[in-house]
């Protein structure tokens, strides 16, 4: 099943998944958070390997074009960071999950990550991803 989406990005241009395979999407509860940061700063660390590896690397999150572009900014990242505003994309791959936030359940997005080949099929996914190192985990398994 074809898992291909049309987003806004943080430059607010449409990117459009067929346009861009194959592809690494990696999904991230919010902009400027410890985890979400390290694991931005280490994907766009390694973009040159994944790009060299033939992958394009996106990072997709419920905040807006307007955060995301600061995020991108205050942290000099170089990855691609995509805005699903109304859950559309974090749906469609199944990652909103109930979540325990100081005590409270509250519906966010469950760090997963997701290989799509050249046909937009899923052919590598993690999920209750830990940020740290993940993107070197991502890269090795693609690397074989």
């Amino acid at each position: 099943m074809s898992m291909l989406f049309t987003l806004p990005d943080h430059e607010g241009n449409t990117f459009n998944a067929a346009e861009h395979l194959p592809l690494v999407v990696y999904f991230y509860p919010k902009d400027s958070t410890p985890g979400c940061t390290t694991e931005a700063q280490e994907f766009s660390a390694l973009l040159a390997d994944f790009q060299a590896a033939g992958y394009t690397v996106v990072g997709i999150s419920r905040d807006s074009v307007k955060s995301h572009h600061n995020f991108v900014c205050k942290y000099e990242l170089n990855v691609t960071l995509l805005s699903d505003a109304d859950e559309t994309v974090c749906r469609q791959f199944d990652v909103i999950k109930e979540k325990n936030m100081y005590g409270k359940k509250v519906m966010g997005i469950e760090r997963s990550t997701f290989v799509l080949d050249t046909a937009g099929e899923v052919v590598h996914s993690w999920r209750k991803v830990k940020a740290a190192g993940h993107a070197q985990a991502v890269l090795d398994t693609l690397r074989g």
